[in-house]
């Protein structure tokens, strides 16, 4: 692990002359994500869609008249506003990265924004950071994401709840931006649709025990229990002391929750449980999972269609901009994402740079069918999964 928060990967070594004026030889954009906490178990296959992306361009030619992509890695450990806050600080400063792909989680991404970001005029694209509050945040026209706001996510789960016949719940979400920002979406969608939330309450990250929490939850009862956390965390433990005391048996999993290894950890006993993650079953989504097969990684992995998607705008408006400063290409991103245009799918990045440098305009669709609205998040798909025989499956999009 430690080899890989230091590392510093150079997606692509190829020579090109050098440019003025927002023009290099080689671009490089930092991909600051979780490689420790509470989500590092998704963090990789995030990293790896990001770099995907890079790799497609340098080997490409065609970025900038040759540029050459480069991956420089930070860690945001996803909670630690402080630690991610320095590690951003150090790549706008000391490894001069022209954008940042990340950050991960809400919080630490709301601190990078407006401690780093803003001061150092930087482009961010964050391919998971779904807090509502991130849409209304002061971002100088500098901040973007692929994920959907929660507000999305809370009328989801709603629908899929009142779809299974679920009228109450028990809600427990860890206490940060992610977490509150969600329960408080969910919740107020639920309680609008005649559901009953019997309690929300928050649960810290880091503690070996859960059971005053399961306990509370328990008396407050529900048919299934809404865990708004992280699947490397907090949330894991408390549906872990929910089960072992019979407390619940069945349990929604948003999308901070979803990943393989819930299989791993519960395996059988999450049968019945239910939950989503932003995902679609578009034809960028397949061709994406086929290409990131085809490089050694799950691409079905929450967040890593979204992270590839993260990094191929920011190139394809570098391209529009004919710069690489954030400065000159935060205006394009729109641009570029969003019709009219030819549209563009994983795999097509090298089409997508020649058309723009014919002045030709793109329709960036990407991995996750993206379509940038308000304040520069994604409109948001997402895809239902249920457990059975011990591992989920996705069974519908929505």
């Amino acid at each position: 692990m430690k080899k890989l928060l230091l590392a510093t990967t150079a997606t692509a070594l190829m020579t090109g002359a050098a440019f003025a004026d927002g023009h290099a030889n080689t671009v490089k954009i930092g991909v600051i994500l979780g490689f420790t906490g509470p989500l590092e178990s998704i963090t990789p296959q995030m990293a790896d869609g990001a770099e995907l992306a890079m790799k497609e361009v340098t080997d490409s030619g065609l970025l900038l008249d040759g540029a050459t992509v480069e991956s420089v890695r930070g860690d945001s450990t996803c909670v630690d506003a402080g630690a991610a806050t320095a590690a951003a600080e150090r790549l706008v400063t000391s490894d001069k990265v022209n954008a940042i792909m990340g950050a991960d989680c809400s919080g630490v991404t709301g601190a990078i924004l407006q401690n780093v970001a803003r001061a150092n005029g930087i482009v961010m694209v964050s391919p998971s950071a779904t807090s509502p509050g991130l849409s209304t945040a002061e971002d100088d026209g500098l901040f973007f994401r692929t994920s959907p706001s929660d507000a999305r996510q809370g009328v989801i789960v709603t629908n899929i709840l009142q779809d299974r016949g679920v009228n109450s719940v028990a809600l427990t979400y860890t206490n940060n931006d992610y977490g509150k920002g969600l329960a408080d979406a969910f919740q107020a969608e639920f309680e609008a649709a005649g559901g009953e939330v019997t309690i929300s309450a928050a649960h810290e990250d880091g503690k070996a025990d859960y059971s005053a929490e399961v306990g509370a939850l328990a008396s407050a009862g529900g048919e299934v229990l809404v865990v708004a956390g992280y699947v490397d965390q907090g949330g894991s433990g408390v549906i872990r002391g929910a089960i072992d005391s019979g407390a619940f048996d069945t349990f929604y999993l948003p999308d901070g929750m979803v990943g393989t290894k819930l299989n791993d950890v519960f395996g059988e006993e999450l049968n019945g449980s239910f939950g989503a993650y932003p995902g679609t079953d578009s034809e960028g989504a397949a061709t994406y999972g086929e290409m990131a097969k085809a490089a050694g990684y799950d691409g079905t992995s929450a967040f890593s269609a979204e992270s590839y998607d993260a990094a191929a705008l920011i190139m394809l408006a570098m391209q529009a901009a004919k710069s690489s400063a954030s400065a000159d290409f935060k205006d394009h991103i729109f641009d570029v994402a969003n019709a009219p245009g030819e549209k563009i799918f994983p795999g097509e990045l090298d089409k997508a740079l020649k058309l723009i440098a014919e002045g030709q305009d793109v329709d960036y669709v990407g991995a996750s069918a993206v379509e940038l609205v308000g304040a520069g998040e994604s409109a948001g798909n997402y895809q239902e999964i249920e457990f059975s025989d011990g591992v989920y499956s996705t069974i519908k999009y929505r």
